[in-house]
């Protein structure tokens, strides 16, 4: 007997996530039946390669889910609020990207590695994957918790700008042409200066990024908070079913265009040695333990950029507290962090159907 090979749908495929999306669907085992391309209807009526075929992508309407078995939503937050529940009511289990549903009691927040089981409990047919900051910490995170028990963590995140999509890509490589080979970044207001304001009128960041890092992401979420910093706490609990975790984190914006990279102080409920938090990290999916700091070897950015882990180095006790460890990690956040765990929910997904 053979599986039922699921019908698929991709909304948003002519974005960024989406370009990753149609790359990862060609290198994973095929387990899809028809695979439809959707876009808003500006972007509809070209021709995107999928599973080594030209696929015409269709306009975002009502009736474009019709026979759809799995929906995959890679759009803002606004289209997946609106047209989630219209493909959910169709009929389609619906996979989203977006922050529109994260935090819905009624709404699974899944990362396979960690909690693959709750994407089966989902009452609105949806099921939500976190944002990619809370992806580039959570599956290392996740599985030091399974042995030792989190109690609290401590995060810096040093954000890549693509996280704003092409815009945040584009003004970064724009501010970057303007600020090479001169002597900028050495005079207070300089760069900012030079850059007519925060970066130019098309920048999403609120300061500078080139030459620069920018300690703000996402909105002013009250006290000083940004959404984005409240955002990782609300999710790490959620995933990892802590819903009193103590989670303190800063977001800052640096000048690479993607993958992210978080600095970690997690602390456990049992005392930690590194050799027994380097077995669990070297043995637990989709984590890379890359740690050898003498012999100049730990995770980077511009090394771990277009690969799938999590990448984990600089793992060492806290100084002050047996319970705890610092970390260093890094993770793609076109890939894990969106579109790789999309795809990775929706092939968990794709199990569930019966064989024929």
């Amino acid at each position: 007997m053979t599986r039922r090979r699921p019908s698929l749908a991709v909304v948003g495929a002519t974005g960024a996530i989406g370009g990753v999306m149609l790359q990862i669907l060609s290198q994973h085992a095929d387990v899809w039946g028809e695979v439809r391309l959707i876009a808003s209807p500006g972007a509809a009526g070209g021709k995107l390669a999928v599973r080594g075929e030209e696929t015409e992508v269709l306009a975002l309407e009502q009736d474009v889910f019709d026979g759809v078995d799995v929906a995959l939503f890679l759009v803002p937050d606004e289209v997946s609020a609106q047209w989630g529940p219209v493909a959910a009511a169709a009929g389609a289990v619906v996979v989203d990207d977006s922050a529109a549903f994260r935090l819905d009691e009624d709404v699974p927040l899944v990362v396979p590695e960690v909690n693959p089981h709750a994407a089966r409990l989902r009452p609105r047919g949806i099921v939500a994957s976190p944002g990619s900051t809370t992806l580039s910490l959570i599956v290392a995170v996740g599985a030091l918790h399974a042995e030792f028990g989190l109690r609290e963590l401590i995060v810096s995140s040093y954000q890549a700008v693509s996280a704003e999509g092409r815009e945040g890509v584009a003004a970064l490589r724009e501010q970057l042409s303007v600020v090479a080979g001169t002597e900028l970044g050495t005079c207070p207001g300089d760069i900012r200066r030079a850059l007519g304001g925060d970066g130019g009128d098309r920048s999403p960041f609120a300061a500078p990024v080139a030459l620069n890092v920018v300690p703000w992401a996402g909105q002013d979420a009250g006290d000083g908070w940004s959404s984005e910093e409240l955002a990782i706490r609300a999710e790490c609990r959620k995933i990892l079913g802590l819903p009193a975790l103590k989670v303190t984190a800063t977001c800052v914006y640096v000048p690479v265009v993607a993958t992210h990279s978080v600095s970690v102080h997690a602390r456990f409920e049992n005392e930690v040695a590194v050799d027994r938090a380097h077995e669990v990290l070297a043995t637990a999916p989709g984590v890379v333990l890359f740690d050898r700091p003498a012999a100049g070897e730990f995770p980077t950015p511009s090394d771990v950029v277009g690969t799938d882990p999590t990448w984990v180095g600089r793992v060492r006790q806290s100084m002050d507290d047996p319970n705890a460890v610092e970390m260093f990690i890094c993770g793609d956040n076109l890939r894990k962090g969106a579109a790789l765990n999309v795809a990775q929910i929706a092939e968990t997904v794709a199990r569930e159907f019966p064989e024929i």
